[in-house]
């Protein structure tokens, strides 16, 4: 995704944590597992055979590059894309969705590859459910698309770290992402060494769909390091052969190009531009950085909306200025490829974020991936982008267009009322000790071995009468603080709020007189909110990253408490023991005094009568604060509603069942005052401060 136009033991058993939780909600009646796996999504269409067979190879098939045009099969070709991402939509849909592109009218599907997905620990390779590849390109093979594939290892994409693992970060001497560092390159081979060779049956002259790889993404906007992109292709080459196109992409201007391309003939550089940009001088100089007649002009980013951050007014793109300038390309035989054609949801923790001048200039990205694309994050097709694009594209595409297919049906569910299962404080009292990591001074959630969700953070000092400050310099990404008398409050159950920290807003925070018989008790609750996936700052390690600092002298001796959650491709472990819980008999008691501000998980169910029933639908966190949802096990993303724009989570049909459905949220602020929320039939960003209108590009 382009923005060159846009500003021990212990950690083995840490996974027990979600059992314990898990086990706590059937105490208090209520059984709704909290962590699992991604449900066994695994795509397999009954028509698709396991392998392409080579007797059905044609020694024809060949997609090539000559006299500045595409060639497949000795005929001239059009590359009329669009970005669509498996990993973003539900196995269950990818037809569903690859049909609606179809009716778009386009032959090519662009998809990137995110290695995170793929390898979430070292060597511990994952290619099922949500990270089924293989099944996702030969359903585009049997849908006639053809691929562009964007094998990385850097991808963007608003995607957490540009789609690196996290767990690079925590490799000593710590690694150069995006260079030729040898351990880097090392852990990238590894990387390949998996991949490629499940890509290498697909590719086009071998019978499947595959006709370009890209390697990196917009390098040019990053480093000027030609021996690491060498590197690369010469990996590439070593499991693809030499008759696959092998691209790179890079933003339409000289400085960009110069940095990001690869000066050998049989690399084809690819750029991309702002939407509504000219596009014929920007192809112009794409033919300087291609050998003579290999540049067929591509538009490998064609922009069809834009991204939206928290906090941010919903951005939207005129649908006819689209449709026109998406016309100026491809009326002179120019190829172009949608991003996105459809966006999808940031399921899970997956979601990136950018950032302005300055690190601290922290900006998240939504769970709604939608994109404003023509194809919505429900598949709704029946807006003015798509009949816009589709009238433009069925100019240019003289193949057989299918009938559009109508949108798909949604439910409103109705109200679900929530109770308060299990606090934080009952998280703290549920930890076994073998889970927890003590050092003198805080230290990341990538050095604890955890990834993803939140990490509490605990030490103690000693109160002075006229209070305590507080200072954290450096704090990736939000910290909530709380403090406690722990050895009296044990029975009480409180952890007292305090006040709120954050990487964008970093304040000292006060900390008030409290009586206590020992050293008072210090939590902090950290979350990642995502890594950033673009420009100079993706280095970006979460937790706290500095000394924590109390009246200005080093506080020492902490303790990390894991509270990781599941994210799409972690398996929970089931294994638990009755010692480890308690029953939670205080009944909770909602209260406006903000020192019960206190995370929490509470759990609901609705019902579905029939088979029939089984909608697409929404959650309205309306009236809610800050937290994660879960649904039938499944984490559906973040919400904030307080923020905005996002006022709702899309709950896709394959999720629910016939039956009682379960709903879990950890819950970081406030509960709506009612402990109810509703699920409704429709998108919503109408919440926050900045949204009385959208923001048109």
């Amino acid at each position: 995704m382009a923005m060159t136009s846009w500003p021990s033991t212990g950690r083995q058993r840490r996974h027990q944590l979600a059992s314990m939780l898990l086990l706590v909600l059937v105490v208090v009646g209520i059984y709704v597992p909290v962590f699992a796996l991604l449900p066994s999504l695994s795509y397999t269409p009954q028509s698709l055979p396991s392998a392409i067979p080579q007797d059905e190879k044609m020694i024809s098939r060949k997609f090539y590059i000559k006299d500045d045009n595409f060639w497949k099969d000795g005929n001239r070709f059009q590359i009329i894309g669009g970005d669509l991402h498996y990993f973003r939509v539900l196995p269950e849909y990818w037809e569903d969705r690859l049909l609606r592109a179809n009716a778009l009218g386009l032959n090519t599907i662009q998809v990137y590859v995110p290695w995170n997905l793929h390898e979430p620990k070292p060597g511990k390779m994952v290619f099922e459910g949500i990270g089924d590849l293989v099944s996702f390109l030969k359903l585009c093979e049997k849908l006639d698309f053809l691929v562009m594939l964007r094998a990385g290892p850097y991808i963007c994409g608003e995607w957490d770290l540009g789609g690196f693992p996290a767990w690079l970060l925590a490799v000593k001497p710590r690694l150069q992402l995006r260079t030729s560092d040898p351990v880097y390159l090392k852990l990238v081979e590894r990387w390949w060494d998996v991949l490629l060779p499940k890509v290498f049956p697909l590719l086009y002259s071998n019978g499947g769909p595959v006709i370009m790889v890209q390697i990196e993404n917009e390098y040019g906007s990053y480093g000027n390091d030609k021996a690491y992109l060498r590197k690369l292709v010469s990996m590439a080459r070593g499991h693809l052969g030499d008759d696959i196109i092998v691209y790179t992409t890079d933003g339409g201007t000289k400085e960009t190009l110069d940095k990001g391309t690869v000066p050998v003939a049989d690399v084809y550089s690819a750029v991309d531009f702002s939407t509504g940009d000219d596009p014929w001088p920007i192809f112009k100089l794409q033919k300087k950085f291609n050998a003579p007649g290999r540049s067929p002009p591509l538009s490998s980013e064609f922009y069809t909306g834009w991204l939206t951050h928290w906090g941010e007014k919903i951005t939207k793109t005129d649908a006819e200025f689209t449709a026109a300038s998406l016309e100026k390309i491809l009326s002179r035989n120019g190829s172009a490829v949608l991003y996105m054609v459809h966006g999808g949801t940031n399921f899970g923790f997956y979601n990136g974020a950018n950032t302005g001048s300055e690190e601290s200039d922290y900006k998240p990205d939504l769970t709604s991936y939608d994109y404003d694309a023509p194809i919505k994050e429900s598949g709704d097709i029946d807006n003015p982008k798509f009949q816009a694009l589709q009238r433009v594209i069925k100019k240019y595409n003289a193949s057989p267009h299918p009938i559009s297919p109508s949108n798909k049906q949604r439910k409103a569910y109705g109200s679900i009322k929530m109770q308060m299962t299990t606090s934080l404080f009952d998280l703290v009292r549920m930890t076994d000790p073998a889970d927890v990591i003590t050092s003198a001074n805080p230290i990341s959630m990538e050095s604890v071995g955890q990834m993803f969700g939140f990490l509490l953070y605990e030490s103690s000092y000693i109160a002075k009468k006229s209070g305590n400050t507080l200072r954290i310099p450096k704090v990736h990404d939000r910290a909530q603080v709380f403090v406690s008398c722990l050895s009296q409050d044990v029975d009480v159950g409180v952890l007292r709020y305090i006040g709120t920290t954050e990487r964008w807003n970093n304040q000292p925070i006060s900390l008030p007189t409290i009586e206590c018989t020992t050293n008072t008790s210090l939590f902090i609750l950290v979350e990642n909110m995502g890594r950033v996936n673009y420009g100079p700052y993706i280095f970006d390690d979460k937790g706290i990253l500095s000394s924590v600092y109390l009246d200005g002298q080093i506080l020492h001796g902490w303790k990390m408490i894991p509270i990781p959650f599941h994210n799409l491709n972690q398996e929970p472990n089931l294994t638990f023991e009755m010692q480890h819980t308690k029953n939670r008999s205080k009944k909770f008691e909602l209260t406006n005094d903000v020192g019960r501000k206190e995370p929490a998980l509470f759990a609901g169910e609705f019902s579905i009568n029939s088979e029939e029933e089984i909608k697409d639908t929404y959650l309205s966190f309306n009236g809610w604060g800050k937290g994660v949802a879960f649904v039938n096990e499944f984490n559906i993303g973040r919400y904030w509603p307080s923020v905005g724009p996002q006022c709702n989570l899309y709950v896709p049909a394959p999720l629910l069942k016939r039956g009682k459905n379960t709903l879990v949220v950890f819950e970081l602020e406030s509960p709506h005052l009612e402990l109810s929320l509703e699920a409704v039939d429709h998108q919503d960003f109408t919440c926050g401060s900045n949204v009385s209108k959208v923001n048109q590009l």
